[in-house]
């Protein structure tokens, strides 16, 4: 049976009840009117079977005009008991004419209506009652919910089960619904042509173009947009975002807010356009993992750092220090962590990881026992321009940081590091690669593990291509592109760096080192990032706003891997997280290679550090950062 068939069945199982009650509510009201007055009078059964069905009739038409039929019963709410009212009052107005008509009344006690309105009322709100209270717990609720005057009217895309609960929060609002829902839709259509607490479901996502020519045609305006659930995520956006903009209206994110007691309103987010569905992540081996213990974070000012420094400081540590070199940033990330756990003791230092003695000064005061270390220059234009600062700071800062913890009580070591890594044509993932086998040897050496994470973008940090896009939309463009062809991967922040400390439970054992990949998912084309952020603004693209391309800068790839063909990768058993197994081995004169490679960059001999650079990573190819 397809949904549809399934939805058709529901709402004739629904239209039977209410039917099959009145007919039962007209017939106990003509007993109990007639047993209080003595019994009934001569025959009077063909009259009350005549009456009882013209009542159910009645009752059977009227459900249905209104649409009555159509009510989800665990999803309902005010509107459906308005609904109700309205469709009761309408069949006793129906009934009263065509049974004066039939008999003058002759043999319906008055009394016996209202009595039988009264029953009527009181099965179908009971029968809805007890399937919110099986759904819900909550049975009362389809007494409230209501919406402001001046709301505005949204067409909300989501699953009828998070329709309801929209709307649920939203009548908890004393002040009325912050918007209007005018109809819903579903990604799948699973509830086409019922009500879920009073919204209509006015079909699946391929309905969505009709509908909004429907609905302006009705309202004389365009209603907003609103997704939420799966409908934010990446396939179902681009579908919505097309169309939306089609018709100049903006789409909005709808959903809970943050303490879960009322419903929110918001815009898309350029990580909307990107999301997959979350990840069944146990948190539990994190918690072990952190509770407890002195955490460090390197570059914790930065938008992966601080992030990750946010979700260790939810997991009750011992303390947690943030070392970055922007003062700037380790302002804004000490200010946020303190406002949002006032309780835990936060050191914020001013250092920079190139600095021998400043790394090994704070790594000794503080005696972490996990050392996260995120610190790092990313920009990879910029870094072609300033490769001997990329080698001191990815390179030697990686290479400080990790020697500095082998003096101290250190435990764990987290590196993260990037897609770019994997045959770098670019300075910047040359030195992260480089800065791999680095952390990698300095492991052996050691008593912690080293787990190094390989990932691609992150929506939103420092030099993504989103902050660009955003500030070239707003200026009414042109929005540039480096080639219509090239494809990133894409991640946010927040599930980054969950999978970071994911990793992290999973590498125990001293003296080693792992590296894993995270699961990207599909690589974006660029181009569709661009076209859908100007839809997001209600705008066409290469209509409102212009989409130029301006070429490769030094250092980019058209596409980038996770890992290279010598790797092997293997599940661990964690959602979205691969081990990766690498049979390269480096030179037995590395350590020399590294130390002249580390004295080339900090005399600035850039020609000879680059050469050196392709020498400890064959496969960095400088021909690029050379020109």
């Amino acid at each position: 049976m397809t949904p549809r068939d399934e939805a058709r069945r529901a709402m004739a199982i629904t239209l039977g009840f209410d039917t099959a009650a009145a007919a039962v509510s007209m017939a106990v009201a003509l007993v109990t009117r007639w047993l209080m007055t003595g019994g009934a009078p001569p025959d009077s059964f063909f009259g009350g079977i005549v009456t009882t069905a013209i009542f159910a009739g009645v009752g059977f038409v009227s459900f249905y005009m209104l649409g009555v039929h159509k009510q989800v019963w665990r999803h309902s709410g005010w509107r459906d008991a308005v609904r109700i009212v309205q469709a009761v009052g309408l069949a006793t107005l129906f009934f009263l004419p065509l049974v004066f008509l039939w008999n003058r009344l002759v043999g319906v006690p008055r009394t016996a209506i209202v009595i039988a309105v009264i029953i009527w009322l009181t099965i179908i709100f009971s029968g809805r009652m007890v399937a919110l209270w099986r759904s819900t717990q909550r049975p009362l609720q389809i007494f409230f919910s209501r919406a402001r005057p001046d709301a505005p009217m949204v067409l909300l895309i989501a699953q009828s089960e998070e329709a309801a609960r929209i709307d649920s929060l939203m009548g908890k609002d004393e002040k009325g619904a912050k918007v209007r829902i005018l109809g819903l839709l579903e990604p799948e259509g699973a509830e086409f042509g019922r009500k879920i607490r009073g919204i209509p479901v006015l079909g699946g996502l391929e309905d969505l173009s009709k509908v909004l020519d429907l609905l302006t045609l009705r309202y004389e305006k365009t209603p907003l947009v609103a997704v939420a659930g799966i409908a934010r995520e990446r396939h179902y956006m681009t579908q919505v975002l097309e169309v939306a903009a089609s018709r100049k209206t903006e789409v909005m994110s709808l959903g809970a807010a943050a303490d879960q007691t009322s419903a929110s309103m918001l815009p898309v987010r350029a990580a909307d356009l990107l999301r997959r569905r979350e990840r069944e992540l146990d948190v539990e081996p994190v918690a072990d993992m952190i509770e407890g213990m002195r955490v460090f974070v390197t570059g914790g000012g930065g938008t992966i750092g601080s992030e990750l420094a946010r979700q260790c400081a939810s997991m009750n540590p011992q303390s947690l220090t943030l070392f970055d070199s922007s003062e700037y940033n380790l302002y804004e990330a000490d200010l946020s962590l303190r406002e949002q756990f006032p309780n835990l003791p936060i050191n914020s230092e001013l250092g920079d990881v190139r600095d021998v003695a400043r790394v090994t000064r704070a790594i000794e005061q503080f005696e972490p026992d996990i050392i996260i270390h995120a610190a790092a220059l990313k920009h990879v234009p910029l870094m072609e321009q300033n490769v001997c600062e990329a080698i001191l700071t990815n390179v030697g800062g990686a290479l400080i940081t990790a020697k500095a913890a082998q003096t101290s009580s250190v435990q764990k070591f987290v590196f993260v590091s990037t897609d770019k890594a994997v045959h770098p044509d670019n300075v910047m993932g040359a030195t992260k690669r480089l800065a791999e086998l680095t952390v990698t040897r300095q492991a052996v050496s050691s008593n912690f593990s080293v787990s190094m994470v390989r990932f691609g973008n992150v929506l939103g940090s420092s030099g993504s291509v989103v902050p660009l896009f955003e500030r070239q939309i707003a200026k009414g463009g042109p929005v540039t592109l480096t080639h219509p062809e090239v494809t990133r991967y894409f991640m946010t922040v927040e599930e980054a760096s969950a999978l970071v400390l994911q990793s992290a439970t999973h590498n125990g054992s001293p003296g080693s080192a792992s590296l894993y990949v995270l699961d990207m998912g599909e690589p974006v084309r660029i181009k569709a990032l661009a076209e859908a952020m100007i839809r997001l603004k209600g705008l066409v693209p290469g209509q409102d706003i212009e989409i130029r391309t301006t070429g490769l800068r030094p250092g980019e790839k058209m596409h980038e891997k996770l890992t290279y063909n010598h790797e092997e990768v293997n599940v661990i058993g964690i959602e979205g997280i691969y081990k990766v197994a690498s049979k390269q081995v480096v030179a037995n004169d590395f350590d020399e290679k590294l130390d002249e490679l580390l004295d080339h960059a900090r005399h600035r001999r850039r020609d000879e550090a680059i050469k050196m650079l392709a020498e400890l990573v064959p496969e960095y190819r400088p021909r690029r950062a050379a020109e």
